[in-house]
This record gives C-alpha cells, sequence and structure tokens, in this order.
C-alpha cells in the first residue's frame, strides 16, 4: 500500500477546519433542549427507513436518516463531504485504500461508543442502491484499532468517496452489538442511532416520535421533541398547519400553495430539488412493444408539458433540465432544450406505425405525486397513447420499483440522492443498476471505462457521452427537477430547509429551532 496523504482541500476538509465547515461549535454549556415541533408529513413512513443498510436510491429514507443516525461523511451545510462521526480521512497515494479515524467522543444513543468494529459491520450488512458494485470494489476492511477503519481497495476506483459518503447508505453507521443482540428486524422496531434524535416510538400510518439526543457529538439539539405526523391528504397537511397542530409541513402544492403563500403567520419555503422526475419506458429492450420504437419514445418526450404542469403544481418553481442527473451534480452535460410539440409527437407516431396511438397499460406512480402522473396522461393521450393510472404509496412503490416489477407499461420515477453523474448512470442506467429494467452495450462499456479513469478531463468526457446517448436513445422522458414547496408556522425559528444544498427536507436536525415567546 502506498503512503497515506491527507486528501487536498479541494476534495475533503477534516481535523480541526471540519467542525467549522459543518456548523459545529465547541460544546459549551447551553440551554437544555426544550419544546416540541410537529411535521406533518406527506408520506406513510416505513420501517425500512430506520436501517440505513435498506437504503435505497431515493432521498426518501434520508428524511428520517439525518435525524436518527449519523455518517461517518456525509452532505452538511457548505461541505458535500462533511466529516462526522470521522474527524478525518487519509487516502494513500496509489488510491488503493482509505482510512478513516473515528471521532473520539461519538457515541450512539445507548451510550456505547462508535468503534471501527461498528463501522465495518454497518458496511458489510449494507444491502441497498449500489451495495453490489461497492463490494465489487472494495477487497477488505482492517480494524487496526478501535478508531481507525481502512479500507483496502481492489483497483483506483475515483468514486469511492462518493458512493460511501453520499450516494448510499453504507456509511451509516449502526451499533454492532445492538443489531446482533436483536436482529434486523428488532432494530427496525427499535432502532439505536449515533444521530441528534433518539428513538421513542412508532405508529404505522399515523407518527414517529424522537426525541434529543444531549450526547451528539455536533451540538445537542435545541428542540426537545420532534414528531412526525403522517397526513398524506395535501389539504389536511395545510389545514393541521393552520390551525397550529403542524409546524412544519411537507409538499404543499398547486392552489394550496397560493394559499399558504398568502396566509397570514405561516410562510412557504421552495426548494429545488437534486431530484429529477421522468417517465420511464421499461418495455423498451422488448422488440415486440411500441416503445422499442425510439420515435414513440422521442414522441412522449414531445408530448409532455412541463412548464405548464410546473405551474399547475409547483408556482413554477420547477426547473427543467431534460435530463436525469441534477444539473448540480460533478459531471453533468447539459441536453438540449426539453421541447413541448405534439404536433411533431403525432408524425413520429405515424412514421412509427402508431397513426391512432395505442393502448399502453398502467402508469406506476408514487400516489403523493399522482397529480402529475395525471398530467402527463393527458398530455400522452393528446397523441393517442393511452395509459391508466397505478398509484402506489411510496415505500412500496420503490420497493417494486427496485425489484423489477414494472416491467409493462410506464414508471413515473424520481430521485433525489445523493452523488454525481456516474452513480445516477449506476443506479437508473447501466446494467445491474438497482431501477435499471434492461441496458445498451454502447452505454455499459462506457461506464466501466470511466470507473477506472482517474484524469478528471478523460472521465468528464466519457460520462458525458453516457449522458448524450441517454438522452439521444430517449431511455427516458425526464420532466424537470421538482421545486419542493413546503410550509412553515410562526412558532418555527431555524426551519433548515435548503441548509443542504438540493436536500428535500430539513436538516440538519440539530440546528431547528423555536422562537422564543
Amino acid at each position: 500500500m502506498g503512503t497515506f496523504a491527507q486528501l487536498t482541500r479541494r476534495d475533503l476538509l477534516v481535523g480541526a477546519a471540519a467542525g467549522l465547515a459543518t456548523g459545529a461549535a465547541p460544546r459549551l454549556a447551553r440551554a437544555a433542549p426544550e419544546g416540541q415541533l410537529t411535521y406533518a408529513v406527506h408520506v406513510s413512513l416505513a420501517p425500512a427507513w430506520f436501517d440505513p443498510a435498506e437504503t435505497q436510491g431515493i432521498i426518501t429514507p434520508f428524511m428520517v436518516l439525518y435525524a436518527l443516525h449519523d455518517a461517518m461523511v456525509k452532505p452538511m451545510p457548505g461541505q458535500l463531504q462533511a466529516p462526522c462521526l470521522a474527524e478525518s480521512v487519509s487516502a494513500s497515494e496509489d488510491g488503493l485504500a482509505y482510512e478513516f479515524a473515528i471521532r473520539k467522543g461519538a457515541k450512539f444513543h445507548n451510550g456505547e461508543p462508535v468503534t471501527a468494529e461498528d463501522v465495518k459491520f454497518s458496511y458489510e450488512r449494507y444491502r441497498g442502491a449500489a451495495h453490489e458494485l461497492m463490494k465489487e470494489n472494495v477487497a477488505a476492511i482492517e480494524t487496526p484499532d478501535p478508531q481507525h477503519v481502512r479500507f483496502k481497495l481492489k483497483k483506483p476506483w475515483p468514486d469511492f468517496l462518493t458512493f460511501y459518503s453520499s450516494a448510499s447508505g453504507a456509511g451509516w453507521i449502526v451499533p454492532k452489538a445492538y443489531v446482533e443482540k436483536v436482529g434486523d428486524n428488532g432494530f427496525k422496531n427499535t432502532p439505536i442511532g449515533a444521530g441528534p434524535y433518539k428513538f421513542v416510538s412508532f405508529t404505522p400510518g399515523v407518527e414517529l416520535v424522537l426525541e434529543a439526543f444531549d450526547g451528539y457529538w455536533r451540538k445537542p439539539p435545541a428542540v426537545k421533541r420532534i414528531i412526525m405526523k403522517v397526513i398524506p391528504d395535501e389539504s389536511t397537511r395545510l389545514a393541521a398547519l393552520k390551525r397550529g397542530e403542524a409546524d412544519i409541513a411537507y409538499s404543499i402544492r398547486g392552489e394550496l400553495a397560493q394559499e399558504l403563500r398568502e396566509a397570514p403567520g405561516l410562510g412557504l419555503k421552495a426548494v429545488v430539488l437534486q431530484a429529477p422526475n421522468w417517465l420511464y419506458f421499461p418495455e423498451q429492450w422488448d422488440p415486440r412493444s411500441p416503445w422499442h420504437d425510439l420515435k414513440v419514445r422521442q414522441a412522449a418526450n414531445l408530448a409532455i408539458d412541463r412548464d405548464g404542469m410546473s405551474q399547475a403544481l409547483f408556482l413554477g418553481f420547477c426547473k427543467v433540465t431534460n435530463s436525469i442527473v441534477p444539473y448540480t451534480f460533478d459531471y453533468y452535460w447539459q441536453p438540449p432544450d426539453a421541447i413541448y410539440d405534439p404536433a411533431k409527437a403525432k408524425e413520429l407516431m405515424a412514421e412509427a406505425g402508431h397513426p391512432g396511438g395505442f393502448d399502453a397499460g398502467l402508469l406506476y406512480c408514487d400516489s403523493s405525486y399522482a397529480n402529475m402522473a395525471e398530467i402527463s396522461i393527458n398530455n400522452l393521450a393528446a397523441i393517442g397513447i393511452q395509459v391508466k393510472l397505478q398509484p402506489i404509496e411510496r415505500a412500496g412503490f420503490y420497493s417494486a420499483y427496485g425489484a423489477k416489477k414494472y416491467r409493462r407499461g410506464i414508471i413515473q420515477g424520481a430521485s433525489g440522492a445523493f452523488g454525481n453523474a456516474a452513480t445516477r448512470m449506476a443506479s437508473f442506467v447501466v446494467k445491474g443498476g438497482a431501477f435499471a429494467y434492461g441496458s445498451y452495450p454502447d452505454i455499459d462499456a462506457l461506464f466501466a471505462q470511466q470507473a477506472e479513469e482517474n484524469d478528471r478531463k478523460k472521465r468528464a468526457a466519457l460520462l458525458h457521452k453516457m449522458q448524450q446517448l441517454v438522452h439521444g436513445k430517449a431511455i427516458y422522458a425526464p420532466i424537470w427537477q421538482l421545486g419542493f414547496l413546503n410550509g412553515i408556522g410562526p412558532r418555527v425559528g431555524e426551519s433548515s430547509f435548503g441548509r443542504i444544498p438540493g436536500f428535500a427536507y430539513t436538516a440538519p436536525f440539530e440546528d431547528l429551532t423555536i422562537k422564543s415567546a
């Protein structure tokens, strides 16, 4: 193994500077946590989201993970790869090893210290998005002492830290002894983490109750108790906010968003997420399907009124990029502008042999975004593509999407997961991807090349070519990056919305405050 050298400041801030970058302050005496903030959550909370090992290639689980758990390195305000449970990271000069020094004083909610064995255990039990890719590249994990962990790679892998710190849940640490004692199901029922909030109770379909962990290394939370109430109906969420029954309400759209914006004492918080939404055509690899024809997929792209949908549902806050890769991601390639042209779409349908259209079956979607899907269905019907809506509750939808159960019809998908262009390709485009129902050999070959390319300019060229092919083949019909609209009540001081760029939800939780009376 080569000599270890501290990563450059451009790659990762470590040591004393890390505390400043993540907003940490010296642990001075401060007031005990007090008060309660209640959230009106737009989706039903799933116990799988309480366990980092099951993190899917979407952002939703992090709504809970940022409260309950902590990671070695994770996105924080001002820094995409901020040292957290790790106080420093170093890499060998040959790129074959990364060593993490665990922060002194970091501990789990049961008082046990975070150790190297916990870090190794958490990585080895990880079975979420990109777990196969990560394990294919890691040769061994060494724990020379309780405060140090060394990941040895089979070959240089430029994206190791990106996958470990942000594009997966593999770097979020759970207590080995406790998990082994209670088992995986027991852990999801009563999770213990190392985050700013401790688990109190969970009532499926009703609420999750969390309490401040005074021993959190960064700083004790200011708010004593967090309650996440499940309220799937949008108008009911807004009503709860107006009545003071909720302090923060996720996802308020359309006319309700305008009503929220005009309501005295309430605030509208709009965040453009690193979350492109799209339509996906899983039948495109079936020669018998109309979707196998490029012209049909191009027609579907031309049929979608993206700007009209954004205005109708999100007050125009969405950003149309025409890509499934967030425009803020490293190695992003900007495609040509998306065009709304139903007349041209009809011409392409006729050229493809479907002048009267065809029955496309079902359009599967996360039920919390069924209103988006309804507009897409109307747009597609205008060019002769008939499809019926099949909304599914979020946890079940993404579980089935990843299990490749939606092989016929259309899928309306999205991902706000952290990462870069390569991580997005890994999950949604290339062979073996968690949400890829098929792949193209030319794109797969480029992905393998870029994974081993250490020259940044050459790697960028390869990833740009991949994105150009995804666009040219119309594998997806990208819609836009979501303009996520949320409401905050008059009691909220710091809401923590938008503090981590591109992140959908409130975080860091330990920074939340309640206004003084």
